[in-house]
């Protein structure tokens, strides 16, 4: 299988913005098949350019448009990049590396947004801001967004991502946007499909870049959407998940293992659990829950480690354990487990041994013997699989 990484599209190194040639502006406008609108929109663009204090730019990006829209767009006076690899990242990629702009405002081609607001997201830049955000979910026009988009997915996946990386924003998905083209680097954009929005606030957020957000007008498009509902959801919500191990892994993991474990010391030592007593199907389920938790854990932690040695994440928990445990600390605490079971074991084997090979009666006991050196052995490698994790490590 062809791995993700080789199809990342970097941006190229930043313009000299400082030069006396950079533009103050930049928009970003992504395009595929918008023939019907784009040369509104790029005549739009200027005119509000127009009476900005500085010398501005609007970018297409005809992301291999099967239509007239690059050319509808460069007779409207705008600067035409052609990307052929087809999605919404890929275009951003490509018209963010191509900006000169001091600033860069994102906006689509289908005008729903209107681009008079365009001098406002300007000049939250120039307060400060480092990315600005439109929100549209107290003004959306009647037909503008589909009742499950505007009820479910957005909140759900808005709210998905504050709870997971604390953002404050009340709509990640907005398409207009503007952010400093020096921040563009620190942000190390990836994705080509439509969480590239959801991905830039993350980043930002992991960046602790000064976030500013106000309300935006939203208008029905026109033209064909391009939007899947589901698909685009689904991306959008694996890309959080992916992005945040501490959710996808630690916590259920955690969980998992915590009950199994409670479980297992309860019912193993034949004591009362919620009440009443619980037989030998009760203890292989809490041995399961163990095992797998167990696993989970180890599996985020992994996550973890890749995202920072490389992904260049920074997670603070993930620091401080890295700095307090060794390869040597996970090594003891898995023999120990596996030291404790195959103790048990033994005391299982002589047992049957000392009643003449017969019948054995330790089917609790080996439960739990089995369910440590399992443990033991998830731990003591896992612990080895982070340490060579760790060799990449600056």
């Amino acid at each position: 299988m062809t791995s993700i990484l080789e199809h990342q599209i970097r941006p190229a190194p930043p313009a000299d913005v400082e030069g006396a040639d950079a533009p103050l502006v930049s928009v970003v406008i992504p395009c595929l098949n918008e023939e019907e609108t784009i040369g509104r929109c790029v005549r739009a663009a200027r005119e509000v350019l127009a009476d900005l204090d500085g010398e501005c730019e609007v970018i297409v990006v005809d992301n291999d448009s099967e239509d007239e829209s690059g050319r509808i767009a460069a007779a409207a006076g705008a600067r035409v990049i052609h990307e052929r690899r087809r999605g919404y990242g890929s275009a951003y990629l490509a018209g963010c590396a191509a900006a000169r702009g001091r600033y860069l405002v994102m906006a689509d081609a289908d005008l729903t947004y209107d681009l008079k607001e365009i001098p406002r997201f300007v000049s939250e830049l120039e307060a400060g801001a480092e990315l600005v955000m439109g929100d549209r979910m107290d003004n959306i026009h009647p037909g503008a967004m589909p009742w499950l988009h505007r009820y479910v997915g957005n909140p759900v996946l808005t709210g998905v991502l504050n709870l997971f990386f604390r953002t404050g924003v009340k709509d990640a998905h907005c398409g207009m946007r503007a952010l400093r083209r020096e921040v563009l680097p620190r942000l190390e954009l990836r994705t080509t499909g439509m969480e590239f929005a959801s991905e830039m606030v993350i980043r930002a957020a992991k960046e602790n870049l000064k976030i500013a957000e106000f309300p935006i007008a939203y208008h029905p498009r026109e033209g064909q959407s391009k939007l899947s509902s589901f698909r685009d959801g689904w991306r959008h919500l694996r890309f959080l998940l992916v992005h945040s191990p501490t959710h996808l892994f630690i916590a259920p993991g955690a969980a998992l293992a915590s009950l199994g474990t409670l479980v297992v010391v309860f019912v193993g030592a034949g004591l009362d659990f919620f009440g009443r007593a619980w037989g030998l199907h009760a203890l292989i389920g809490g041995a399961l829950l163990m095992i797998v938790g167990t696993q989970v854990l180890a599996l985020g932690l992994c996550a973890h480690a890749y995202g920072t040695y490389f992904m260049g994440e920074r997670d603070p928990w993930f620091d401080r354990m890295r700095a307090r445990f060794r390869l040597e600390h996970g090594l003891l605490l898995g023999g120990l487990f596996m030291l404790v079971g195959t103790v048990m074991g033994a005391v299982i084997v002589a047992t049957w041994i000392s009643h003449g090979f017969g019948s054995l009666a330790k089917e609790r006991l080996a439960v739990v013997a089995a369910s440590l050196v399992i443990v033991g052995i998830q731990i003591f490698f896992s612990s080895f699989l982070l340490s060579i994790l760790g060799l990449r490590r600056r």
